[in-house]
């Protein structure tokens, strides 16, 4: 506390400054680097739209993959702007432990022991957990979702071809959410320790939760069978029980 006590507000305002210049930097480099490996990175991305992908294979025996020929391109700068679109993305997203870290580092003169420990636990579960809901979007959501939505036509008369924009702004969108729903726990935890909620509230209100829970994976997994349905919702309600208990 002292050394950050004894410094005047112009000398913190420079070290604010050189937190932003130093995340900058960072984020920048990983983004330059995701940009330059893009046959890889987009072997990533496409992985889901092709049958042979793991959950595919998995499945084999009980939803033979129905998919597109192929994605396509509508627009002139259409593949170059998903080029930078996704690449920004797994740049920030590699580039997350490094800035994180450097966050911590400037946060951790102001705090004292137990904050520091409370912030590292904080910090690394939430990260942690994070990465795990970008990990289930990505094997289990997306492609349910994007199989389902593959196979599903109104007539035999209208084939399904999806556009290149349409596809990366969809997975993007899954791993978003459910990197935020993964983060349940800490926030829990957070709202424990402020005297938000409590366990005995989560508890009463467990079925209401449940509900909009299995709720939410209907809408973020549009399929009509129970299977996908608790797939996708087992994780998040497994997540609410963890919770009561960070919480308790």
């Amino acid at each position: 506390m002292s050394d950050s006590e004894d410094k005047t507000f112009w000398e913190h305002l420079d070290d604010l400054r050189g937190l932003l210049v130093h995340v900058v930097v960072v984020s920048g480099v990983a983004i330059v680097a995701c940009f330059c490996f893009k046959d890889e990175l987009f072997d990533v991305v496409l992985a889901p739209s092709h049958p042979d992908f793991l959950l595919y294979r998995l499945l084999s025996g009980l939803a033979a993959p129905n998919l597109p020929a192929g994605l396509v391109n509508t627009s002139l700068a259409g593949q170059l702007m998903a080029h930078f679109k996704v690449a920004i993305l797994a740049g920030v997203v590699v580039s997350a432990p490094v800035v994180v870290w450097l966050v911590g580092r400037y946060l951790a003169p102001a705090l004292y022991p137990a904050e520091k420990r409370a912030m590292r636990l904080i910090f690394l579960w939430g990260g942690l957990l994070f990465f795990l809901g970008i990990a289930v979007a990505y094997l289990l959501v997306f492609p349910l979702a994007y199989q389902f939505m593959a196979s599903y036509v109104v007539s035999d008369e209208v084939a399904n071809m999806f556009t290149l924009d349409s596809y990366i702004d969809n997975m993007l969108l899954l791993l978003l959410l459910m990197g935020v729903l993964f983060e349940m726990p800490v926030m829990a935890m957070l709202l424990g320790r402020a005297g938000i909620v409590s366990a005995r509230l989560m508890r009463k209100y467990r079925r209401h939760a449940l509900l909009a829970i299995v709720t939410a994976a209907a809408v973020i997994t549009p399929t009509t069978d129970v299977f996908t349905l608790v797939i996708v919702s087992l994780p998040i309600c497994v997540l609410y029980e963890v919770s009561i208990h960070l919480v308790k």
